[in-house]
């Protein structure tokens, strides 16, 4: 019999670095696999559709969702979803595959609580809004409007963070690899 896979949920307001602390566990722990979410937000010019999103309309989308289709989801900004779509992620467990999520906040804490123990919620604090101010204006990817809606979800979700199981820093991304790898090997019973 396989053993179950297990959830990886790594977690942070826009800028904190989630997406790049998530991309390294996937480099450096062997046979962990990425969970793609589904977005109704346009596609950045450096992702690939089915590899960093499913970018679906917004009918689409609503679809699935009447459905019930979504593991979780939610409307992030207005007219903006994300969600996760629960077949993929059921069947990757099943087979024995363990799962790196990069969601946001309130999706990792709906995820937490449907799988329990077999998720490990990490949340990412890249040390106050000021830095996430300062890396979502060097990204070069904002309009005003946008970035002022960002800060302010931000603080928001920075007061949920005492509800995940692990809090790590991203104020030295090295060290935060490092960090983050170990705990997360810990989680899955590999070896350090």
């Amino acid at each position: 019999m396989i053993d179950p896979g297990k959830l990886i949920i790594i977690s942070a307001p826009s800028g904190s670095g989630k997406t790049t602390l998530a991309r390294h566990l996937l480099s450096v722990i062997p046979g962990l696999q990425f969970s793609v979410s589904a977005t109704t937000r346009a596609r950045r010019s450096h992702e690939v559709e089915g590899r960093d999103y499913l970018f679906l309309s917004t009918d689409q989308f609503i679809e699935l969702q009447q459905k019930s289709a979504f593991l979780e989801w939610e409307e992030v900004y207005t007219g903006i979803f994300y969600g996760t779509l629960k077949a993929s992620v059921d069947e990757c467990l099943k087979s024995g595959v363990s799962l790196v999520f990069d969601v946001d906040v309130q999706g990792a804490l709906n995820i937490k609580k449907l799988y329990g123990e077999q998720a490990l919620s990490v949340y990412v604090d890249a040390g106050g809004i000021e830095i996430l101010e300062q890396r979502l204006r060097a990204r070069n990817t904002e309009t005003e409007e946008r970035l002022r809606l960002r800060l302010k979800k931000a603080t928001i979700e920075a007061k949920m963070a005492h509800l995940f199981d692990y809090i790590q820093v991203n104020m030295d991304l090295n060290v935060a690899c490092e960090q983050l790898t170990n705990r997360v090997r810990s989680f899955l019973s590999i070896p350090l």
